[in-house]
């Protein structure tokens, strides 16, 4: 059985490197770059990654969705630019695509911020499926927020993701307003719309959600900043939803 790994891509100098050694077992390695102004092309070329750009931006569901079109391996794994394989987790999928035992994987992922990883806040274990038979499965359109959707029987591997999404606060605060610019047009265009009250309960709520709930106060003092700065997605998420509402003809 032969893997190919998938990584959309930009600006991702920083990061691709150690991204792509983690998974440097695999039979292929798919990067679709959209626009990168650094080298990051150049270091997944020198990694031995089949590079390819994309002219637009369509969002990460189609984007992942072009990138496992050029895949032409029995299995796919799907990986983002911040992650890495643990020893374990790449052991377990060598396993699993020699000797499958489902149609589909998913894996945890272990996450930090500010230099520690982070065990609660709603951020362990994170499931996540990236494993899959290339003909059994699909990602959907969401522009965030996509996951994939697998015909078949799904399993989870032993092993997790290494996740380091944030090499600053501004990084952290721009991925804030680009996600809920999004995630507040897709709802949009569902027909979803919110009062001028929603944006408030609903960044209130996510906040007791995250520090209490998910026992974010556990992080300590970043714990409190994760709580916070979820919370500030979703008011921005609302609150752009609601301006988009007021912008459409009555």
């Amino acid at each position: 059985m032969s893997l190919s790994v998938i990584v959309i891509t930009k600006n991702e100098a920083a990061r691709i490197a150690s991204c792509l050694e983690s998974v440097s077992f695999a039979d292929e390695i798919i990067v679709l770059d959209s626009g990168s102004t650094d080298n990051t092309c150049d270091i997944a070329r020198r990694l031995g990654a089949l590079v390819h750009s994309s002219p637009d931006w369509p969002g990460f569901g189609p984007q992942k969705n072009r990138a496992l079109a050029l895949a032409t391996g029995d299995w796919v794994l799907s990986i983002d630019a911040d992650e890495q394989l643990s020893p374990e987790l790449a052991a377990a999928v060598r396993a699993a695509i020699q000797a499958p035992q489902a149609d589909a994987y998913q894996m945890a992922r272990l996450s930090k911020f500010c230099g520690k990883p982070i065990w609660h806040s709603g951020w362990w274990p994170d499931y996540v499926l990236r494993l899959f038979r290339r003909e059994a499965g699909r990602f959907t359109d969401a522009a965030v927020h996509e996951s994939v959707q697998v015909v078949g029987q799904t399993a989870t591997l032993p092993g997790h993701f290494l996740h380091d999404p944030y090499a600053s606060l501004e990084i952290f605060i721009d991925k804030i307003n680009r996600y809920s610019t999004e995630a507040a047009l897709q709802a949009y265009h569902k027909g979803r719309r919110t009062t001028l009250l929603g944006p408030f309960g609903h960044a209130f709520w996510t906040f007791l959600r995250h520090y209490f709930f998910r026992r974010g106060f556990l992080d300590g003092w970043r714990g409190l900043v994760l709580a916070g700065m979820a919370a500030t997605g979703s008011f921005y998420r609302y609150v752009k939803l609601f301006w988009l509402g007021r912008q459409s003809p009555s």
